[in-house]
């Protein structure tokens, strides 16, 4: 599992004090007046900024970041990803896994039978869904409903789906 967690790509400037606009990769928009500290993804590896402010702007976030001052600082920021400690993760619900940790597990149906290693998650706002990518052949997308996701086991790397039929 990964030691960071992304929630947030700085997507833009905002003014000329060198904020950040921020599209944020959480469901809780909230979670960014609560942050004290983020890491930014660099070429160089993870580099440490304390927040001095957070404010919503319809679905993006407006972060003041120390030592960011200039349009022109804010401006190398552009496109990289905000990161925080996995210790400082909201708690996820019973049965929610964070989707990072998802990626790459492998998934098979109540028979056994390997369908391929989860690749991404379409967030649909109704259900999300489960992109699979088999050895050969075209991609399985599979809802991610309780009814046909019977079991994800992180530990064991592992995902058991029962596929509605006529789904492949």
């Amino acid at each position: 599992m990964e030691s960071f967690l992304s929630i947030g790509q700085i997507v833009n400037i905002h003014g000329v004090r060198g904020e950040v606009k921020v599209y944020p990769l959480t469901d809780d928009l909230e979670r960014f007046k609560r942050l004290k500290e983020v890491y930014i993804e660099k070429k160089t590896g993870l580099q440490s900024y304390k927040v001095l402010s957070a404010k919503q702007l319809k679905n993006t976030v407006v972060l003041k970041l120390e030592g960011v001052d200039t349009v022109e600082e804010a401006q190398r920021l552009r496109e990289l990803y905000l990161k925080i400690e996995r210790s400082n993760a909201v708690k996820l619900p019973k049965n929610s896994y964070f989707i990072c940790d998802l990626i790459g597990l492998k998934v098979f149906d109540i028979e056994n039978n390997l369908l391929g290693s989860l690749q991404d998650v379409i967030q649909t706002g109704s259900n999300d869904v489960y992109i699979v990518k088999p050895d050969k052949g075209k991609d399985i997308l599979i809802p991610a409903i309780k009814s046909v996701v019977k079991s994800i086991d992180l530990g064991e790397q592992k995902i058991i789906v029962e596929l509605p039929e006529g789904l492949i």
